[in-house]
């Protein structure tokens, strides 16, 4: 099932989530519904918090980008209670976008290298680096499930000429391809 992707001024993309175990419910069907919802917005990452849940859960998918990018081929991975154990490497700047922030793409500046604890969908522990885009796009999911925004990474300038998007996105003033639940229309 498609999921609405919840857009900024929602205040659940600002909270902290919380940690799931195997009892959460229906967890198979919401990772499902997540894949489907992700690659009909044809996003590469999608953070719970973006579907109204306060849990730390996220999906990516970057066999969208295989054609260009042969080594992402069959490339989906689920990310239960993910959190960023260390950081490595310089400051790399690049243009991110995210399906909560409909239109708005800036660039971002972020470590070049992340390590990364997680479960898997059958709750086995995992521990990886990350290095290029695949860091990028954890950090940025990770963000999701910290209750923070690519925008608060965005320089104070480029934010400030990003307000009047901000604001028409917050008050339901855009349009998308995807599904959204908007704070008001």
């Amino acid at each position: 099932m498609i999921l609405p992707i919840y857009t900024y001024g929602q205040s659940v993309l600002r909270n902290e989530t919380d940690e799931i175990d195997e009892s959460y419910e229906n967890l198979p069907q919401l990772i499902q519904d997540m894949f489907e919802t992700l690659r009909k917005s044809e996003g590469v990452g999608l953070a719970a918090p973006q579907v109204g849940l306060p849990i730390r859960l996220c999906v990516v998918d970057l066999d969208i980008m295989s054609d260009e990018m042969p080594e992402f081929k069959d490339y989906f991975r689920t990310y239960i209670n993910p959190y960023i154990e260390e950081t490595d490497g310089e400051m790399v700047p690049y243009e991110e976008g995210c399906l909560s922030f409909p239109g708005i793409h800036e660039k971002v500046n972020r470590p070049a290298r992340v390590r990364v604890s997680w479960q898997d969908e059958n709750f086995q522990e995992h521990d990886e680096w990350f290095e290029g885009f695949p860091a990028r796009v954890m950090q940025h999911e990770i963000d999701h499930l910290d209750g923070k925004c690519f925008i608060d990474r965005m320089s104070p300038l480029r934010r400030q000429m990003n307000r009047k998007a901000l604001s028409s996105i917050a008050a339901g003033k855009f349009s998308c391809d995807y599904k959204v639940k908007a704070t008001r229309k």
